[in-house]
């Protein structure tokens, strides 16, 4: 019998960081109305209405209120537990759902599965808690993003250890979705440009978006020698302007719990489908 894979990341570092924003101002995420309004204009696409919704994260309050407005019954789940508390959410991790099957027609996860230790299993779960037709719809920050930080991590003078997450990219999610058995999965990615004075600013955007690291065990804590040097190859090559450019590459993906009135996707590499087709609901 083989033996459980340890975990990637830490369950602690992660309740952490989520707890951390009940503490922010609401807007120092900048990553959270970017995701939710991209959600928000993907859902506008489908014409039937979700009674019921789980959403995956209590951080986005904007994002909350406009699934209220929608009379949606919501339900949220949050694996913060100080932040459930203050949201009234199920505290619990996105890989550890335990809720009736097929209980909800809407699943909405505005980041976090490139966090998560057992993606597959994640989910599984997640398509067992779809009502037929029913559909999965999120975001994460994907394979590509922040290269120039992940250069200077690795500039000579720095110990060679993990200390940013494996990313997952495009064709890997899409083929999860498949073998999981959402039927009409959709994957895409916007590229998004953000300018940074230094490497602490950027620091800062990450901690307040919940993206640093949550690797276990956690590595060693850098030296001061070590951020300095960072710290200047992050921002060697700047523009004129001093400025550096850094990316944030934002998958998005759908996938529909199966039902018998859906259109039958085309041979496998036979054609391409827009989001939009995807997202229309059944006739």
């Amino acid at each position: 019998m083989s033996q459980p894979s340890a975990p990637i990341f830490s369950a602690a570092r992660q309740r952490a960081q989520r707890d951390r924003f009940a503490r922010l101002p609401a807007d120092a995420d900048f990553l959270a109305p970017i995701i939710a309004e991209t959600l928000i204009d993907r859902l506008a696409m489908v014409t039937r209405r979700f009674e019921r919704t789980l959403l995956i994260g209590a951080h986005d309050a904007a994002l909350i209120a406009h699934l209220r407005q929608t009379g949606t019954a919501l339900t949220i789940v949050e694996a913060g537990p100080r932040l459930a508390a203050a949201t009234g959410a199920i505290p619990v991790e996105a890989d550890a759902i335990d809720l009736p099957f097929a209980s909800f027609d809407l699943i909405l996860w505005p980041g976090g599965l490139d966090a998560v230790n057992d993606v597959p299993g994640a989910l599984v779960r997640l398509r067992a808690l779809l009502a037929p037709d029913g559909l999965l719809l999120g975001t994460f920050v994907g394979d590509g993003s922040l290269p120039r930080l992940r250069r200077a991590v690795m500039t000579d003078g720095v110990r060679s250890i993990a200390r940013l997450h494996p990313q997952i990219d495009l064709a890997a999610i899409g083929n999860l979705l498949q073998r999981v058995g959402f039927a009409l999965p959709v994957v895409d990615v916007e590229a998004l440009t953000v300018r940074y004075a230094d490497l602490f600013a950027l620091v800062r955007d990450l901690r307040a978006a919940g993206l640093t690291s949550r690797l276990d065990p956690a590595p060693p804590p850098l030296t001061r020698d070590e951020v300095a040097r960072i710290a200047i190859a992050y921002i060697a090559g700047a523009d004129p302007d001093a400025r550096i450019d850094e990316q944030f590459r934002l998958v998005h993906f759908s996938g529909w719990a199966p039902h018998p009135g859906q259109p039958q996707p085309a041979r496998r590499g036979s054609a391409t489908a827009s989001l939009t087709e995807a997202l229309k609901p059944k006739s």
